[in-house]
């Protein structure tokens, strides 16, 4: 019993995790309309820097902040490939993508494994002291709830901004943007850059919680953002009050459940990969259904 709880609360802990990169593939998929591949690259880019600078002892917090920027500079780079280079958004995705690969291995090697004495942001600072009398696994789900959280809560008031209400008329209308005579292409960027930031800090969690560093640890983190977002969507597209980002973090968390689920019921490891493509390609099965069930009602309403 005891270890179903400890999976539970682990599977939980994931998913919040998780979510970071969500929130960041809500952003260029949902909000802006863009296929953006450079998550493949920039979630390990920020696994590969924490990996490399807990291993130099280095403060784990300050680690997450410089993750954070290292991700958003890849972002940025998308964004002026596409934006100022014209290059078609697929294509800039898939070139920062591939460059982040080289440099990663440059970073850190093809693994890097971080000691057990190294502390990190679940062994130390200020979590450390309002929880460290917590069980390491249920302390990680704290910490993680707290981060997953306050990200939301920024990021739902910056969509409030004036800058975030021009993120969200780029994707919607970028006429609008442009009859305001406000860049269009600059927008853009800058969503790119908030999106990659995200998700590098999430790879950055990640690395910290497992204490390693994979060069392949970003593969298929696309499709895993693209699921979760759909999912989320699809979930509550009939409860109009919930926040996209309350949505996304909840797909989260259920994709991960699923997943646990599969390989509790003695599939492989290994075909982690096939189950991901698998449940992805049922959420878009799923999603197409329900859109053509609600055309359907309200051609014959």
């Amino acid at each position: 019993m005891l270890n179903i709880i400890d999976l539970a609360v682990n599977t939980l802990t994931q998913g919040l995790i998780y979510a970071l990169l969500s929130y960041g593939v809500y952003i260029t998929y949902k909000i802006l309309d863009f296929p953006d591949l450079t998550v493949d690259g920039s979630f390990p880019l920020g696994a590969a820097i924490t990996a490399v600078l807990l291993t130099n002892h280095i403060n784990p917090y300050l680690t997450l902040l410089v993750a954070l920027l290292f991700g958003a500079f890849a972002g940025l780079v998308t964004g002026f490939i596409h934006v100022r280079l014209h290059i078609r958004d697929l294509l800039a995705g898939i070139i920062t993508m591939t460059a982040l690969f080289s440099i990663n291995l440059q970073i850190a090697g093809s693994n890097l494994i971080i000691d057990r004495s190294v502390d990190t942001i679940f062994t130390t600072g200020v979590f450390n002291l309002l929880f460290g009398t917590v069980p390491l696994v249920y302390r990680k789900l704290l910490i993680t709830l707290i981060i997953a959280f306050v990200f939301k809560l920024i990021l739902d008031l910056y969509f409030k901004t004036k800058s975030g209400l021009l993120l969200r008329a780029v994707g919607d209308n970028d006429v609008i943007v442009t009859t305001l005579a406000k860049d269009k292409g600059s927008v853009k960027i800058i969503g790119l850059t908030i999106a990659n930031a995200l998700v590098a800090l999430s790879g950055a969690i990640v690395c910290q919680e497992q204490r390693a560093f994979s060069s392949t640890m970003g593969t298929g983190q696309v499709v895993f953002g693209l699921a979760t977002v759909i999912m989320g969507t699809t979930v509550f597209k009939r409860f109009g009050f919930v926040k996209g980002t309350t949505a996304v973090l909840v797909g989260s968390v259920i994709y991960k459940a699923c997943i646990q689920v599969a390989l509790s019921l003695g599939l492989p490891a290994n075909l982690l990969k096939l189950i991901t493509s698998i449940l992805f390609l049922a959420i878009l099965v799923y999603g197409n259904y329900q859109k053509k069930h609600t055309k359907g009602v309200t051609s014959n309403a």
